[in-house]
């Protein structure tokens, strides 16, 4: 036998790769004494929504203001206490609603309004005025400042890109002084816009700069706030820059570290977490991640990751579909089916070697919850495939499990049990798991639970032109009583309605005795010419109390097949009766 070695068989992709250059190379960050790695993350940061600004902005069609104001109503529902609400000196539409923030109260003392604004005078002095009457605002100043921008957008050295932050940051201050009341809690946040691009020594002498003017100290805070503008290295990288900066930055127990990240390549949940171990204090984002290009970080991801973890996130994310539902109502975006803990499908398992071991999962669960008294908190979460309880997030089970044509037996009985309280035998699942199998190539796509059960209940349960489905099955049990015969024999009655295709139906009285009801009901078959056999028995209850009803699940040996029967009825004994007629019904097909 030859092994395979480990060259690549791979070719050139042709692409045209000497065009770009790797990040390090443009500009080199070094922090061979870095300390994140081995950090933890053990509380949630401060949680900035920016869905009213960099979402907003970011939408093919803006939100009209009644959107806006269901979005906001939804942020303030879920815990949020940082909110930016827009670019009011740029858009009469953002004014108007800060405005109508103020002018209808709808702002909780708790909660801070923060908003945008360039460093230009009359830029400030517009913002500024927006913010009359709320009682919590921060301004947020920003200019960009990497080598790109200041060569190519602006025409603007280092020291006068420096020079724009400061006269912005001293306007503010001062038309901030002269304008807001006592009343008013002001709070003030500078970005050095595209900061990831920034040669990190210059990105601090600005910060420096601005915060000598804005002098944060007790109850003075300031927001240094550090964006990934466009996403452009690893997450290890931008977790250096952070350590450096949180490293460096004087007056640091004054500064509430900030991370802005966006998702262009595809890492921005990582950044901000690593982002977080290396020193951030709080993080900018938008629910489901819906914002500029490829989005702004997902809060919900970020949020629901640290409670997988066992860290409260400090927001209310137990109603995932509603908030789901009143994101894409807001934004006119769907949140695509596969997003982390928000999508249509992510509780959801097609393989059925993961539908076994989740199925497996949730018993060994249901055994530990009852040893424990009954008490869910007690039992650390541990089911196969499921990051966290679906039920936490107000899922429920029945969306966890759905069957296709890759769906084994595991999927098939764990939707049977979960929404109809069937609890197959093993082997029987395996019987049924080909039915269902053969029905899912025949006519394609997913089998909802409502057709799982019309395909069992099809298969399995005798039924008439009145249950809705195809009348089937050659014999019907009537009634059956049984007594105590000679010794420890069961004797057994029965009436038993054979169905003659084109000829009315025939009614058979059948009597035996055996060492119990089932043995003696075979018996009694075999009177008219069925043969049948008992291999394996089982039977529970499908609820509790006087409405009781009773499931029976026998395998049977039929004229030489081999089959499984179910049975349901208020009566055990009923119900194994029909068991073993479902078998040999099944049989006859």
């Amino acid at each position: 036998m030859k092994t395979q070695g480990r060259s690549s068989r791979q070719n050139p992709s042709g692409m045209p790769i000497a065009k770009y250059r790797h990040f390090l190379d443009v500009n080199p960050v070094s922090l061979p004494d870095r300390t994140w790695p081995d950090n933890r993350i053990l509380k949630a940061p401060r949680w900035l929504s920016t869905d009213l600004r960099d979402g907003n902005q970011a939408l093919i069609e803006p939100m009209d203001p009644a959107r806006k104001k269901l979005m906001f109503e939804l942020l303030i529902e879920l815990g949020l206490k940082e909110i930016e609400i827009g670019f009011p000196a740029a858009s009469a539409a953002d004014l108007e609603f800060c405005r109508s923030l103020v002018e209808e109260g709808l702002v909780p003392e708790d909660v801070t309004i923060s908003v945008l604004t360039q460093s230009r005078q009359e830029i400030i002095h517009k913002t500024v005025d927006a913010l009359e009457g709320l009682p919590r605002a921060v301004v947020h100043l920003y200019n960009a400042t990497s080598p790109v921008f200041r060569r190519v957008v602006f025409h603007n050295d280092k020291e006068a890109t420096k020079q724009l932050a400061v006269t912005g940051t001293q306007e503010l201050v001062a038309y901030m002084e002269k304008t807001l009341g006592d009343d008013v809690v002001a709070g003030f946040e500078y970005s050095p816009e595209i900061f990831v691009d920034t040669e990190l020594d210059f990105a601090l002498e600005v910060c420096e700069a601005v915060m000598d003017v804005w002098q944060p100290g007790p109850d003075r805070e300031i927001v240094i706030n550090l964006p990934t503008t466009v996403e452009r290295c690893t997450p290890n990288v931008y977790a250096d820059q952070i350590e450096y900066m949180s490293r460096n930055l004087s007056r640091r127990e004054h500064v509430v570290l900030s991370a802005h990240n966006h998702n262009d390549r595809g890492t921005g949940i990582a950044t901000a977490e690593l982002a977080m171990l290396a020193g951030v204090d709080r993080v900018e984002g938008c629910l489901f991640g819906q914002g500029e290009r490829t989005g702004n970080v997902d809060l919900v991801t970020l949020a629901l990751n640290l409670f997988s973890q066992g860290i409260d996130p400090e927001l209310n994310l137990s109603d995932i579909d509603r908030v789901r539902r009143v994101v894409e109502h807001c934004t006119q975006m769907d949140v695509p089916p596969r997003t982390p803990y928000g999508g249509d499908l992510v509780y959801t398992s097609f393989s059925g070697s993961h539908q076994d071991a989740i199925k497996k999962g949730f018993a060994d669960r249901a055994r530990k919850v009852a040893e424990n008294g009954g008490d869910e908190n007690a039992v650390i979460w541990d089911v196969p495939y499921l990051p966290l309880d679906p039920k936490d997030v107000g899922r429920t089970y029945e969306a966890v499990v759905r069957v296709n044509s890759q769906s084994g037996k595991g999927g098939v009985s764990y939707l049977l049990s979960s929404t109809r309280q069937l609890d197959l035998p093993r082997r029987m699942q395996i019987e049924l798991s080909g039915i269902v199998q053969r029905h899912a190539d025949k006519f394609g796509g997913e089998i909802t639970a409502e057709q799982l059960w019309r395909i069992f209940a099809d298969e399995y349960l005798p039924h008439t032109e009145a249950d809705g489905l195809s009348p089937w099955g050659k014999y019907r049990l009537a009634s059956a009583t049984v007594s105590a015969g000679d010794g420890s024999s069961t004797a057994l009655e029965a009436r038993v309605v054979e169905r003659i295709e084109g000829k009315r139906d025939k009614r058979h009285l059948i009597e035996a005795s055996g060492n119990g009801p089932i043995d003696a009901f075979v018996a009694a078959l075999s009177t008219i010419g069925v043969d049948v056999h008992v291999l394996d028995y089982a039977e529970h209850a499908l609820a509790s109390g006087r409405d009781a009803t009773a499931a029976a699940y026998v395998e049977c040996d039929v004229a030489g097949q081999t089959l499984w029967g179910c049975g349901i009825d208020p009566s055990t004994m009923r119900a194994s009766f029909n068991a073993i007629i479902s078998a040999v019904n099944r049989a006859a097909r």
